[in-house]
This record gives structure tokens, C-alpha cells and sequence, in this order.
């Protein structure tokens, strides 16, 4: 388990710092040298992403055994968690955090770099991602794509039980 936490962290700082720490501020500084925050109802959108981000890690590692890097992936699907409701909650975590930096400096480069991390998630995901998925899982992968959306947010179905019969309480 202490590797496993060392590989993620490792990937944290490497890829979601870099996309959405060093870059942005790489970007604000050379757009508004002397940029500060403006617009602080931001920073809760920025918190929900990191704990979005934060929440998604923890399950690759202690349900899939694995970490985001597509060369450490997780070892089962997860389904669990905010997996639930959307495909690639991790992606999304990225985008609120950059989109939130955007509005807490109010900062048009910075909402230019979200939309282009969009397009790039997007061709990422159906180009590599979802083909290599289906090729490690199976039907498993198939049936979670079958019925968890890639991108907007859906609270799961309740699912129908033939057998059981609803009583007035329930």
C-alpha cells in the first residue's frame, strides 16, 4: 500500500500539478504579471475539485489497486464514489479547479486553457482511453459505459426489484 500511495502522489505533483498548478500560474503571470485574487466565492470551487480529485485517487487505489497514470491503471473497474454518477470525475476535478482559478483571478487566458483542456480530455478519453478500457475489462467496462455517462453528472437508478413489493413506508 505505501508504494501504491507513493506512485500516486508521484503522479498527482507530475501530471494534475503541472496541468492545473504551474501551468495556470505560468499563464497568469504572463497574461497579468501583477494578477491577484479577486473574485474569492472561486476558492470553494477550486476546494470542490481538489476533494473531487482527492476522493478519486483514494478509490483507484483502495478499490482498483491502482492510480490514475494510464501506465499504473487500476486493476479492477471502479464504479463506486463519484464514479457513479459520471465516467471521469477526475477530469472534471481538473476542470473545476482551473475554471475556478479563471474566475478567482478573473482571468480570460486562464478560461481559454480550461476550454482547451476540455477538448483535449475529451479526444484523450474517446481516442485512447475508453478503447483501452474495454480491452482490459470486457463486459464489465461495457456494461458500466452502458449506463454511467461520460461527462454530465447523473445520480444512479434505482434499480427495479421484481420480487420485492413496496409497502406504504417506503
Amino acid at each position: 500500500m505505501f508504494s501504491l500511495v507513493i506512485r500516486t502522489l508521484l503522479f498527482t505533483i507530475v501530471v494534475p500539478g503541472a496541468g492545473a498548478v504551474w501551468l495556470p500560474w505560468w499563464i497568469l503571470t504572463r497574461s497579468h504579471p501583477t494578477a491577484g485574487p479577486v473574485a474569492w466565492p472561486a476558492a470553494a470551487v477550486i476546494a470542490l475539485g481538489a476533494a473531487l480529485y482527492l476522493w478519486c485517487v483514494w478509490l483507484f487505489a483502495v478499490v482498483g489497486e491502482g492510480t490514475p497514470g494510464p501506465w499504473d491503471a487500476p486493476r479492477r473497474v471502479v464504479a463506486t464514489g463519484p464514479y457513479r454518477w459520471v465516467r471521469n470525475p477526475i477530469y472534471l476535478a481538473a476542470l473545476l479547479v482551473v475554471l475556478g482559478e479563471a474566475w478567482l483571478f478573473l482571468s480570460l487566458p486562464l478560461l481559454i486553457y480550461a476550454t482547451a483542456m476540455a477538448i483535449l480530455f475529451h479526444l484523450f478519453v474517446i481516442g485512447y482511453e475508453e478503447r483501452t478500457l474495454r480491452r482490459r475489462f470486457g463486459d464489465a467496462y461495457l456494461e458500466y459505459r452502458r449506463t454511467v455517462p461520460r461527462w454530465l453528472p447523473r445520480l444512479p437508478r434505482r434499480r427495479h426489484h421484481p420480487h420485492r413489493t413496496r409497502t406504504r413506508t417506503e
